[in-house]
């Protein structure tokens, strides 16, 4: 069983940070209903789904990846890189604090969800803007007691380790190597490069064996249904303005954790 927590649009969404793409108009009333849609997707693959309400004084709010970690038996409240969003992660964590023992990473670490990557006890940490030294140093000491390794990686040309890369399956990432400084720790998997044409396509989330994925990507949709993954695709493309993804929209914890 899967819980997803997930927080409403900001009617301030135009407002966010941007930093690799260019500020296009965002339609806040599409963007909510994409939002809905991608929610109701989630409960679709098995989700119970978590949904707080909007911050006005937080564009950026709406990704709540960014302000939280979750791990089987820990969750770590984040202290995102841009000092505008480091007000928004109180509700997330009075939720993660009531399901998981719940830590926190401290200035002057800095640490944004989206450049973590869990696999199995194996996590990869974004070496960007947005993610410190500090704050990776906190990361492998507060995970070291689970069992965890800490492995920095370096970024280019894009916000988030998960902008160029994610799991889509046991042994299987779904990749960007051009945004990717070096991928040598990823060399043990299997690796499914996105199309060149569509260099944002790295991005998915997985729930168990299926995978939640927009539908702006179809040359590296096609590359994974030829590799027989599991897809269902969502409209997120006012999303993709405000410089989201789908893995940044929710928080996904296995409510059923064994020893």
């Amino acid at each position: 069983m899967w819980t997803a927590i997930t927080r409403e649009v900001s009617p301030a969404l135009a407002g966010c940070e941007l930093s690799f793409v260019p500020r296009n108009p965002i339609d806040v009333a599409l963007a909510r209903r994409q939002h809905a849609a991608y929610c109701r997707a989630l409960e679709l693959l098995g989700c119970d789904v978590i949904e707080l309400p909007a911050l006005p004084d937080y564009p950026d709010s709406v990704f709540v990846e960014d302000v939280a970690l979750v791990f089987d038996h820990v969750a770590i409240a984040a202290r995102p890189g841009a000092e505008s969003r480091r007000g928004e992660g109180d509700a997330v964590h009075e939720v993660l604090g009531s399901l998981r023992p719940l830590l926190r990473i401290e200035a002057p670490g800095t640490l944004d969800g989206g450049d973590v990557l869990c696999i199995g006890k194996r996590v990869y940490v974004g070496i960007s803007a947005r993610s410190n030294e500090a704050g990776r140093a906190q990361l492998r000491e507060l995970l070291a007691p689970y069992g965890y390794m800490v492995e920095g990686v370096a970024t280019r040309e894009c916000l988030h380790l998960k902008s160029a890369v994610t799991e889509v399956g046991v042994g299987t990432l779904l990749v960007n190597h051009a945004w990717l400084v070096d991928a040598a720790p990823f060399a043990d998997y299997r690796m499914i490069e996105v199309d060149p044409d569509e260099d944002h396509a790295a991005n998915a989330v997985r729930i168990g064996d299926a995978i939640l994925y927009p539908d702006s990507f179809p040359k590296t949709l096609a590359r994974l249904h030829a590799q027989g993954i599991n897809v269902t695709t969502v409209d997120v493309s006012e999303l993709q303005k405000a410089e989201g993804a789908v893995t940044c929209c929710s928080l996904l914890l296995r409510t059923a954790v064994t020893a």
